[in-house]
């Protein structure tokens, strides 16, 4: 059970992992903050794909040594993509980051046909976030790239992020499917949905996890509310993996506990061939490096 997201790098350090990222057009600033940090940390080899003299001035600037990095001067943002995502489907590289560049841009070169990064999976939002009031790491999903996902894309986000965390060595986490009651309404189609999935988990169609819901929010994280609530569940105050039932839910909740609870959390793309940092601009560097940290322990 991991406790804190620093947790990751003791077992990364302690393993000597160490994983070639490639980040997809380098001349950007907070991403370079988070990649030196982690290079200096011995957990990644970066491959610097983008515009050479910006990002060497950028790094001028800071005052970083990259000296042993590996730089691939591509001034055409799309084409540095390419290189990117090309790198990472060749086995060069083993994690993708997205750099200065929309995310629409990464996203076209990680679905290419070609040369990208599909599995025939639904590419799903993962992040796990360290709250000082819960008593392990608590994941989230999905906040930014299914807006409002059936039942189909639930059971992918689902597998997706259980057989992440069991890639981690979480053996068999436990999800709560949220919803607004603990009680199934027919009006409501995120209790529906939850109960199908917690039922396809009983008869062994999910597996790998303990699944339970419709759980409200309250019931999922805390063991005396459910209790209060009468409520009888191996989930209930103990959860490892909170489903969203649609994107503006996670989203809302994704930036309370960071603005509001001061939760520190990292965050991947998961369905891909290999995990994908993609950050926001907003996100801070630490979170930025706990990405890279959550990556690399695939």
């Amino acid at each position: 059970m991991f406790k804190s997201l620093s947790d990751l790098q003791k077992l990364i350090q302690e393993n000597k992992v160490r994983k070639k990222l490639a980040l997809a057009v380098s001349q950007d600033d907070h991403s370079l903050d988070a990649v030196h940090s982690a290079y200096k940390a011995g957990i990644i080899e970066p491959i610097l794909i983008g515009s050479r003299p910006d990002t060497e001035a950028i790094i001028a600037e800071k005052g970083y040594d990259f000296s042993g990095a590996t730089f691939i001067h591509e001034l055409d943002n799309e084409k540095a993509v390419e290189l990117a995502v090309r790198m990472v489907h060749d086995n060069k590289a083993d994690i993708l980051m997205k750099g200065k560049v929309p995310t629409p841009v990464l996203l076209k070169g990680v679905l290419n046909k070609e040369w990208g990064l599909r599995t025939g999976s639904l590419l799903s939002h993962f992040a796990l976030f360290e709250v000082d009031t819960y008593h392990k790491l608590i994941a989230v999903t999905d906040v930014a790239m299914n807006i409002a996902p059936n039942l189909k894309d639930k059971i992918a986000i689902v597998n997706n992020s259980v057989g992440y965390l069991n890639k981690m060595g979480i053996v068999k986490p436990k999800v709560a499917v949220l919803g607004a009651i603990e009680m199934v309404n027919e009006s409501m189609q995120a209790t529906l949905d939850a109960a199908l999935l917690s039922k396809m988990n009983q008869r062994d169609q999910i597996k790998n996890c303990i699944i339970d819901g419709p759980l409200a929010f309250d019931n999922a994280v805390s063991f005396e509310s459910a209790k209060h609530k009468g409520i009888k569940s191996e989930v209930a105050g103990d959860t490892d993996i909170l489903l969203m039932p649609d994107i503006e839910v996670g989203n809302v909740l994704y930036k309370t506990l960071v603005f509001f609870a001061k939760a520190k959390v990292a965050s991947v793309i998961l369905g891909a061939t290999a995990p994908i940092v993609l950050t926001s601009r907003s996100d801070s560097e630490e979170s930025k490096y706990n990405s890279i940290l959550l990556a690399a322990m695939a």
